[in-house]
């Protein structure tokens, strides 16, 4: 702030002590309303994009507490200690979330890029502010249309590098967590029915389509049409619930 006017500076600090911001946001924002500070903190308070300004330093201060000591990366360790920072489980869903916004590639890992970036564009810049935003960050699950985008980001984020399929295991342990957040009563069923009768790594097409059919599908399968444009496991799952009684025979021989 060197080469600011005193009235400039004033203005900065005045910014800052009702805001809370940062001096990069009070400069920017004061900057945009032409120095006039009842005009900044119009600008501060009804545009998201001001109030998201992160201090990068910060960031790379952050970067570097879970930065693994070998590589230019966050791995396993530095995501458990960012875990036990953030007082959240490993296992909890809200680090797929996470996972999401930073636009990561693998599981259990982050690039600088990636959680540097992701960060800045949900405006986070300190623990604090990381912890505060954890609550956002699992009701973004409640959001029909963010569900499916964390859903399908999942599928590339949890396979192995290199591969086109989703190993099996894996597959199963996303479904468990991601359906508990939707409460699909024939989950476990699916599950139990890839164990029994698949036993192969899950496409993406497979795995997109589960999806569909948990949201459009009544669970006693009253509007499943055998004729529609399902993939054929999920045709099996169906008959398998007939076999087995799980849907019973009746109900669904009324169907077809």
């Amino acid at each position: 702030m060197h080469k600011l006017g005193r009235g400039h500076r004033d203005k900065i600090q005045q910014f800052i002590t009702i805001t809370g911001a940062s001096e990069k946001v009070a400069l920017q924002a004061l900057k945009a309303s032409d120095w006039h500070l009842e005009g900044a903190l119009d600008v501060f308070y009804s545009q998201p994009q001001i109030r998201s300004f992160t201090d990068t330093r910060h960031l790379e201060e952050l970067y570097n507490r879970y930065k693994d000591p070998y590589s230019d990366m966050i791995l396993a360790d530095g995501i458990t200690l960012l875990c036990n920072d953030l007082q959240v489980d490993p296992q909890d869903i809200v680090m797929l979330v996470v996972s999401w916004h930073m636009k990561a590639a693998t599981m259990c890992e982050f690039s600088k890029q990636e959680f540097i970036g992701g960060l800045q564009a949900v405006g986070i810049d300190s623990l604090e502010k990381f912890r505060e935003r954890i609550t956002f960050m699992r009701s973004e699950l409640k959001d029909e249309h963010k569900f499916r985008e964390i859903y399908n980001f999942a599928f590339g984020w949890a396979k192995e590098k290199g591969q086109k399929s989703l190993a099996l295991d894996t597959a199963i342990g996303m479904w468990q967590l991601l359906f508990a957040e939707k409460h699909w009563p024939l989950v476990d069923h699916w599950c139990q029915f890839l164990q029994a009768r698949h036993n192969k790594a899950i496409s993406r097409d497979t795995w997109s389509q589960l999806l569909e059919f948990a949201r459009t599908i009544d669970p006693a399968l009253s509007n499943y049409d055998a004729e529609g444009a399902w993939p054929y496991l999920i045709d099996e799952f169906v008959e398998y619930l007939y076999e087995n009684g799980i849907i019973q025979k009746d109900d669904y021989s009324q169907k077809q």
